[in-house]
């Protein structure tokens, strides 16, 4: 990454109310409420891997205080109500993920006022599947050819097509039934690999040559999915792409916000790093007007 990212700059509550329209006080003498902000998602939203872990989370979830939704209430002095959880599905938002975890789906209110969500990545293990598919397949052919994408074509794609969509599209519709009052968000994931291989990445990210482009097309279509969603809902949707270009898992520490299988610094790998965290609150505050 040959930029650092800064934290999202900080905003008055005063100011990220009338942004969202929700309504500034009557009288200019009067403190404005926290903006009620819920956060739903993945290991991505929580931020699985990044110390320090947040006290008030499940401790099977790996949330981390410096996820994004908490960079981006600590931005807007909102009131967080953080249920994101490590491994999440879209069938988790309407049922237990594990035992004494909620559906996520709980935390929504009628009065909430801001959601964000990653979300997809992990329904029918898809894409998780096809990184580790393209991982072992790389170590079995030294780095050479492009052994996933000849076993398994558009296997992933049409997975993500068939099922991940309409699941993604059915989640927004129903965070809108239940808050709707709510602005909605839904993030990107930013890159894992770069558009190519390049040289050096194999050994932190064993993918063979003609895999990289592959396993990246898999995850465009992903974001793709989360993108279309986005429009066919009314749902704001904020774009990693661009912004994570410079920043996959085989840059070197200081520039990647995702880190890699080996030789990371994340205790669970393949996920954003701090930098990634904040790369995202930044994107989000930027598709909400908030900065």
């Amino acid at each position: 990454m040959p930029a650092q990212h800064r934290p999202v700059a900080a905003l008055t509550a005063v100011g990220a109310v009338a942004v969202l329209g929700l309504g500034a006080g009557p009288a200019a003498a009067e403190t404005p409420k926290p903006l009620r902000y819920v956060a739903l998602g993945d290991s991505y939203s929580a931020g699985s891997g990044v110390l320090p872990l947040d006290p008030g989370a499940p401790l099977v979830c790996a949330r981390t205080s410096k996820n994004y939704p908490h960079l981006l209430a600590a931005s807007l002095g909102a009131k967080l109500t953080d249920v994101t959880c490590g491994g999440a599905q879209t069938k988790d938002f309407t049922s237990s993920q594990y035992p004494l975890v909620p559906p996520q789906f709980d935390a929504l209110k009628s009065d909430t006022q801001l959601v964000t969500l990653t979300i997809g990545g992990n329904d029918q293990n898809t894409f998780i599947n096809a990184v580790l598919a393209c991982g072992t397949a790389g170590v079995l052919s030294g780095g050479k050819g492009s052994p996933c994408k000849d076993t398994y074509g558009t296997t992933f794609k049409d997975r993500i097509e068939s099922t991940t969509y309409p699941a993604i599209k059915a989640s927004l519709q129903r965070i809108k039934a239940r808050s709707p009052k709510a602005r909605v968000a839904i993030l990107g994931y930013p890159w894992i690999t770069p558009a190519k291989a390049v040289p050096g990445c194999f050994l932190k990210m064993p993918l063979a040559e003609g895999d990289v482009p592959y396993l990246r097309d898999t995850q465009a279509h992903l974001n793709a999915a989360a993108r279309r969603a986005a429009a066919a809902t009314g749902t704001t949707y904020v774009d990693m792409d661009a912004a994570s270009d410079a920043h996959d898992a085989c840059r070197p520490a200081k520039e990647r916000w995702i880190e890699p299988v080996l030789f990371g610094t994340n205790f669970v790998p393949v996920h954003p790093n701090a930098a990634g965290e904040a790369g995202m609150a930044q994107q989000a505050a930027k598709a909400l007007k908030l900065s």
